[in-house]
């Protein structure tokens, strides 16, 4: 940051990261602990400038962190340059210690029988970028041939000016001394023939280059390089180098396989997801073309080998599917990694002793997913440490250790991924949370008697609910937790509550793996056809309406030793002989510790689906979270669980009574043909809208 601020002119930056390594450069510092300190101020300072850079704005202020690193510094400053001049003018004698590997492939060149040379590159005492003119050095060096080894290595942050490196090159040494002259930078070259001489024992290699220079450079290795027993690995007759393999290598080695990885943008991504959508659909209007052929031609020949290149066709695009999903999956831990800091600052905040636990960070979850799960899972850390984990005083009070734990893990549950939130504070107050409720009025005493205990829990993710005494930054505005509830319905996730008082709090987040295609049980309600992800379904029951009794107004059905509470999503049919016959599905729902069932007049099946979103335009419920089409053309209305079940908790007696075709009144899917809906582009040439 330092090189490269300087080099494009960002002065400010350049001589406050300056500064600051002086600071990381301190060897005996009184306060050490206020290293971190500066650490962090120093990174939002470099990221604020940054941003102020790109932006043309004005700069912030950095005089404050500049005397604190100054102060930090203090006299062991001085004491530290004045160690780092006399190792310098070390490193400057001293010659390069060839690590074993890099002392295998000069053997390899020699034995193939390439020119190999010797160069030593000084860099020019004055130069303000002494590492960005090293990279340039190494540059211009992989440009005249092979650069077999390099000290210091790339990426190093030494603070050595000089550069050597051993070079399988046909180049003359004039040649190189001219292309490794950079103006400004380079103070002079040296270029040597490097020879390998072989000993009479065939196991022992040497690489000189000089003897007696060699003999000296050996003299003058610093003991910062290493321990002492390195010097035994320099370029010595008595390298103790292994053997060679047989086979040659060819070019430069390669370490830690970074060029097999691409950087690909992640809208690219999202196109050819698109298209495999596209794929799916096609694949099931052919699944209907084949059905329809093989009812009108049974006998047929051709309808085997049809019905062969569609199976063929079918595991092709569920493979490609998959691939695609992969490339779209990131481990959590790219998540995770930014709470250690959110932790550490709402925790001296709140004057609280704070321990972060973290597990499954390699868990794999979309790419988009991810994004925008990181302001709810801050909400919920920043809410467990200011209202669940104690005070230090507290804690020892209650028997327990002064520093509070809070833990993030991840982890894979089926077809989706489970984020936990918890901590061993004093939990939630079941209770208080019920008084608070009724306070503000967001429930009725009939009502509140009626919720359980999960049920009453869930009421702190309704918006304006706190429970806190006084407004702080932290709580008591009633907002943040219903950020975490409103994220989670969008992405067709779940959130439950665990907690045990003075034992402490869970949060459970509950996410699809992706969104763009799930796997879906259809049926139909009043001759219509709506979907529900097939994860939702914990089983399906078959019953009559004669089975299904009221209990204080609301339908239920025993179920085995059970009484399974009933949502009716179409209208009730009138009382009488034959509608106590009639035949239904229940659908039943698990989610968390509820269950309830979901009254249904017929199933047409699963299948996979291409989620399309519906504009404001399109729908207007939020019982609808999104439409598909079928290989018939048919468009299929995609139901939101997450308000079914709000629906279902807070509210059973307004749903009672009304019917899912009244609350999609004016969303009507359209019938056998349509492949295309309202505000759609690129899903089917016919016709047809929702």
């Amino acid at each position: 940051m330092k090189g490269d601020s300087a080099a494009c002119g960002f002065r400010e930056l350049s001589e406050l990261a300056h500064e600051f390594e002086d600071v990381l450069s301190l060897e005996n510092t009184v306060s050490a602990a206020a290293v971190p300190e500066i650490a962090l101020r120093a990174a939002d300072v470099f990221a604020g400038l940054l941003e102020a850079y790109r932006k043309g704005t004005k700069l912030p202020a950095i005089q404050s962190l500049r005397a604190d690193i100054a102060r930090l510094a203090g006299g062991s400053q001085r004491g530290t340059k004045k160690s780092s001049k006399k190792k310098s003018s070390k490193a400057a004698a001293k010659k390069a210690l060839w690590s074993e590997y890099e002392q295998l492939a000069i053997a390899r060149a020699a034995a193939d029988g390439k020119r190999l040379q010797h160069i030593v590159v000084r860099i020019d005492p004055q130069c303000s970028m002494p590492i960005a003119g090293r990279q340039m050095i190494q540059l211009a060096l992989a440009g005249l041939g092979d650069v077999l080894a390099i000290y210091p290595p790339e990426g190093s942050h030494d603070a050595s000016l000089q550069v050597e490196a051993a070079l399988a090159s046909e180049k003359s040494a004039e040649q190189i001394v001219m292309k490794c002259s950079i103006p400004t930078i380079v103070l002079d070259v040296k270029v040597k023939s490097l020879r390998i001489e072989k000993s009479i024992d065939p196991q022992p290699v040497a690489i000189t280059a000089d003897t007696a220079a060699q003999a000296q450079a050996l003299a003058d290795i610093d003991s910062n390089r290493g321990e002492n027993a390195l010097a035994d690995l320099a370029l010595d007759v008595s390298s103790n180098l292994p053997t060679p393999p047989a086979e040659p290598v060819a070019g430069t080695p390669q370490v830690g396989g970074s060029d097999n990885l691409l950087r690909v943008d992640a809208e690219r991504i999202d196109s050819v997801l698109n298209l495999v959508g596209e794929l799916i659909l096609a694949k099931s209007m052919l699944q209907q073309a084949l059905l329809e052929f093989g009812q009108r031609f049974p006998k047929d020949t051709l309808r085997g080998k049809f019905a062969d290149a569609m199976a063929f066709q079918g595991r092709v695009l569920n493979d490609l599917q998959h691939s695609v999903m992969k490339i779209r999956m990131v481990p959590v831990d790219q998540l995770f990694r930014r709470f250690p800091r959110i932790v550490r600052d709402v925790s001296i905040q709140c004057g609280k002793e704070v321990a972060l636990s973290v597990r499954g960070g390699q868990t794999d979850l979309d790419k988009s997913i991810l994004d925008a799960i990181f302001e709810p899972l801050t909400h919920l850390v920043r809410n467990a440490i200011g209202h669940g984990l104690e005070t230090a005083e507290e804690r020892i009070k209650s028997g327990k250790r002064p520093q509070g734990t809070l833990r993030l893990s991840a982890y894979h549950q089926g077809n989706q991924v489970v984020i936990e939130i918890s901590d061993d504070g004093r939990g939630i107050q079941v209770e208080k949370v019920r008084q608070r409720a009724l306070s503000n009025g967001l429930l009725t005493p009939a009502q509140a008697e009626r919720l359980s205990e999960a049920e009453t829990l869930e009421l702190i993710l309704q918006p304006g609910f706190s429970t806190a005494e006084e407004i702080t930054e932290l709580s008591g505005r009633g907002v943040g937790l219903d950020i975490v509830q409103s994220v989670l319905a969008r992405l067709k996730g779940t959130v439950q509550i665990e907690t045990a008082p003075g034992r402490g709090t869970t949060f459970r987040l509950r996410l699809p793996l992706t969104l763009a295609i799930i796997r879906a049980l259809m049926f139909r309600v009043e001759q219509r056809l709506y979907a529900l992800p097939l994860n939702a379904v914990a089983e399906i029951a078959r019953t009559i309406e004669g089975d299904i009794h009221q209990v204080e107004h609301y339908d239920v059905l025993q179920l085995r030793n059970d009484v399974l509470p009933l949502l009716r999503l179409g209208s009730k049919p009138p009382s009488g002989p034959e509608t106590a016959r009639r035949k239904v599905f229940v659908l039943v729902i698990h989610s968390g510790e509820r269950k309830f069932g979901v009254i249904v007049d017929g199933l047409e099946g699963e299948d996979e689906l291409v989620i399309k979103a519906l504009d404001d335009h399109s729908i207007t419920t939020d019982l609808v979270s999104g439409a598909s089409i079928l290989g018939d053309g048919r468009v299929v209305l995609i139901l939101n669980m997450i308000a079914l079940m709000e629906r279902f908790t807070r509210g059973r007696s307004d749903v009672h009574g009304s019917s899912m075709t009244g609350l999609l009144s004016g969303v009507v899917p359209v019938a056998a043909g349509s492949g295309q809906m309202a505000g759609e582009q690129g899903m089917g040439s016919a016709g047809g809208q929702v």
